[in-house]
């Protein structure tokens, strides 16, 4: 089977060996003359919780959206566990979707019904399960999300947090090798923000699912991302380890994290250091190539 050329490895040590389950090798994409995203390689390690982060604007929804096959790149390949979904037939391409649970800014969750039939929906829509079996699976992941003692509320009855929670449960019923997550702290108070976090962290140790998160918190990334990558004027400026990126010499991951405003990164576009961060950028594209990519072996 065809497996894409590995990215640079992050130079940790001792190095840990690292599996993709999503790989991107030169995602670029453009809205009529604007680009979005520009050169994008990275991998996302299997069972791990990684980071994208980024000002608001910068491409990151986009990116999502790319990977889940919702939007096609103008060039570059995207690899879901080995297959490559750029430019694959729909039929495929929805067999692939079924790897992904995602939640979504809002949750997303239907008013109309009650927690236990929103959890329900994916099974009943896309499952042969008898009714038996789509209630064991929703209790459980009710449970896992503690909200058991809720499902005969709808979404309107309940805080921002439990739709959040509602909606991760119904993320997971399908058991997805991958679990997306747009924006998971939007409309949430620090507090309720924490205990998300901690969500995410027991959902990822109890299933073992791959966690994707796309966000601009940065210590709710502090608290959850082993792995992480800054996207600023739509190009990757670094993907690595956790432990490499808070130690970064680069000024522009080094602003972002802290969150001040001294720096290359300025109130908006016009107000970027453009000379400093064209500079970074370019600096940056020039190491990830000079790195020689290799095969990732497969069985």
């Amino acid at each position: 089977m065809k497996v894409p050329a590995k990215a640079a490895a992050p130079k940790t040590a001792p190095a840990e060996k690292i599996e993709p389950i999503i790989s991107l090798r030169g995602v670029t994409k453009r809205f009529g003359s604007h680009t979005v995203l520009e050169d994008i390689t990275f991998d996302v390690p299997r069972g791990k919780v990684t980071a994208i982060l980024g000002p608001s604007g910068t491409g990151k929804s986009v990116l999502l959206k790319n990977i889940l096959g919702l939007l096609q790149p103008e060039a570059g390949e995207i690899w879901i566990e080995g297959e490559q979904i750029v430019g694959m037939r729909d039929k495929d391409l929805y067999r692939v979707r079924r790897k992904f649970g995602v939640l979504f800014q809002d949750g997303a969750l239907f008013g109309s019904m009650n927690l236990f039939d929103n959890m329900a929906f994916p099974l009943r829509e896309h499952t042969k399960k008898s009714e038996r079996e789509i209630r064991d699976i929703v209790l459980q992941k009710a449970a896992l999300v503690g909200l058991l003692d809720h499902m005969k509320k709808l979404p309107g009855e309940v805080s921002g947090g439990m739709k959040k929670r509602a909606g991760l449960a119904r993320a997971l019923v399908m058991d997805p090798d991958i679990v997306l997550f747009d924006e998971p702290d939007s409309g949430l108070d620090p507090v309720r923000v924490a205990y998300l976090d901690e969500l995410v962290l027991n959902v990822q140790k109890e299933t073992g699912a791959t966690c994707f998160i796309i966000t601009h918190n940065i210590p709710s990334v502090m608290r959850t991302a082993e792995y992480m990558g800054v996207l600023f004027r739509s190009r990757l400026v670094r993907f690595a380890s956790k432990e490499e990126m808070t130690t970064t010499d680069n000024a522009i991951i080094r602003q972002f994290l802290s969150g001040k405003a001294k720096g290359p990164i300025g109130i908006d576009e016009l107000s970027d250091a453009s000379s400093d961060i064209e500079a970074q950028l370019e600096a940056q594209a020039e190491e990830r190539m000079g790195d020689q990519p290799h095969e990732i072996m497969t069985v």
